[in-house]
């Protein structure tokens, strides 16, 4: 099957199943978020709660059920690496945003990806306590479902990155993305949790960019809000300007993430790469 091949398959059933999949498990993780939640450590930085573990188990079983010939990657469930022989793996945060969670500040999200032959090509990002569901696959568009309306999601044509609006991160500001920011003159700013959510703001127009030059990421954080960016017209890259793979051996992304409205992405890759450089980090080796 030919790369064009894949851009046309028809997701619309997948589409459905994915957001019906993801309002349940954000029905399970409301009772959680609503209660109180018992909270254990995987390590000492990355809080489990039972919302991740009861979400997680919904989601796998309807997927294996649904859809048993396809692969399942998931953050909460151990990877046997049978996925790596499947054409079609279902990518899975149950709870991007544990942290958020935790402070209950809102800003957590359910994720589910489908990458096909390797490419992420259908996302679902569900906001569990505001009920907004993003949900788009490559060559469908994408739309936000608010309560009974559903509404059409495309990027912003801004094209001069100074005039941009820069998504950063809650939890931790880095060096890097101030020095980016100040040399494609960015004045503008807006503070989002999870990757998903982060994206979720560039595909409403209410950010242009996200720049992530650090490790951290894995593929289950990157699957859905990549092919949902895609779908609403944007892009994502690596930091290098490198296509991001999925289903492969190795979940983590090595080389950080751009991720844009896509009107100038490969000059803004540029500036991010050589300020990357500057801080001694390489292509070959990524930031981990």
């Amino acid at each position: 099957m030919s790369h064009d091949q894949v851009e046309v398959t028809d997701l619309t059933a997948e589409l459905e199943f994915a957001c019906k999949v993801a309002r349940e498990a954000a029905t399970i993780v409301n009772t959680f978020y609503i209660g109180s939640s018992e909270v254990r450590y995987k390590s000492d930085r990355e809080p489990v709660t039972e919302a991740d573990r009861s979400a997680n188990q919904h989601i796998v079983t309807r997927v294996r059920a649904m859809y048993p010939d396809d692969g399942i990657l998931s953050e909460e469930s151990k990877d046997d690496l049978s996925r790596l022989e499947k054409e079609r793996v279902w990518i899975i945060d149950p709870l991007d945003g544990t942290k958020e969670f935790i402070a209950r500040n809102g800003e957590f999200s359910i994720m589910i990806g489908l990458a096909i032959r390797g490419r992420a090509m259908l996302g679902v990002v569900m906001q569990p306590e505001s009920g907004l569901l993003y949900a788009g696959a490559v060559g469908h568009g994408a739309y936000l479902y608010e309560a009974n309306e559903r509404i059409p999601l495309r990027v912003s044509d801004v094209d001069k990155p100074s005039r941009m609006v820069l998504v950063s991160s809650r939890s931790h500001r880095q060096q890097i993305v101030d020095r980016v920011r100040a040399a494609l003159r960015i004045t503008s700013e807006r503070v989002s949790g999870s990757v998903g959510l982060k994206v979720g703001l560039i595909v409403r127009r209410l950010a242009d960019l996200y720049v992530h030059p650090s490790p951290g990421c894995k593929e289950w954080d990157l699957c859905a809000p990549h092919a949902l960016l895609e779908a609403a017209g944007g892009r994502m890259t690596d930091c290098w300007g490198n296509p991001i793979f999925f289903n492969k051996r190795d979940v983590r992304a090595h080389n950080g993430l751009v991720a844009s409205n896509g009107r100038v992405h490969d000059q803004i890759v540029e500036t991010v790469a050589r300020i990357c450089e500057e801080f001694g980090y390489n292509e070959d080796d990524g930031f981990w």
